[in-house]
């Protein structure tokens, strides 16, 4: 393997030249990302043949993966542990606490609710809250990988989150809804 093919195979951390951590300084990853793009991007290499111009397009997917996947925090938690060769197994695992389930109940009938009426402003509560909760769930995600490396801990946050995450995006939609 050649030190380019080598360096493209890097894990997207190392691409990008951040440590591997949940906490992730978002200006040096913006930073890092420009500089890869003005490096290889295509119009730049228009001029070279084949191969490098083949070359110049997979660093920049592979720096366009590696950005999308770590300047979102679900998605760089989940890669994250796999890296540490901990599967978070989102696919199989759908075990959850009951008060976390009974409490996903609870906001599922809000949402409902707010929505059967076009209650703009609930729903605008409800994502405001729903934010926050989230917020409490990411630093505790954070604590359990950077902190405590109890990665069963954040494999179960993982999980959690992307309930959460479908829920937001279910609350955006309906906000929409009622302004178009």
């Amino acid at each position: 393997m050649t030190s380019v093919d080598s360096t493209l195979a890097q894990d997207h951390f190392a691409l990008l030249g951040l440590p591997r951590s949940f906490a992730v300084d978002s200006e040096a990853l913006e930073r890092m990302y420009r500089e890869i793009q003005a490096q290889v991007h295509p119009d730049k290499h228009a001029h070279l043949s084949d191969a490098q111009r083949r070359l110049a397009m997979q660093w920049a997917t592979r720096a366009n993966e590696a950005h999308q996947v770590l300047k979102n925090p679900l998605k760089r938690a989940h890669y994250l542990l796999g890296l540490l060769g901990f599967d978070p197994e989102v696919e199989r695992n759908t075990a959850m606490p009951m008060d976390f389930l009974m409490e996903q109940m609870d906001w599922r009938e809000a949402v409902e609710k707010a929505k059967g009426v076009s209650d703009g402003e609930e729903l605008e509560n409800l994502h405001r809250n729903l934010r926050q909760d989230m917020k409490g769930q990411y630093d505790a995600l954070g604590a359990a990988i950077d902190g405590n490396h109890d990665y069963v801990r954040a494999a179960d946050l993982v999980r959690q989150l992307m309930f959460q995450e479908k829920l937001l995006i279910e609350i955006e939609d309906a906000l929409e809804a009622i302004e178009a």
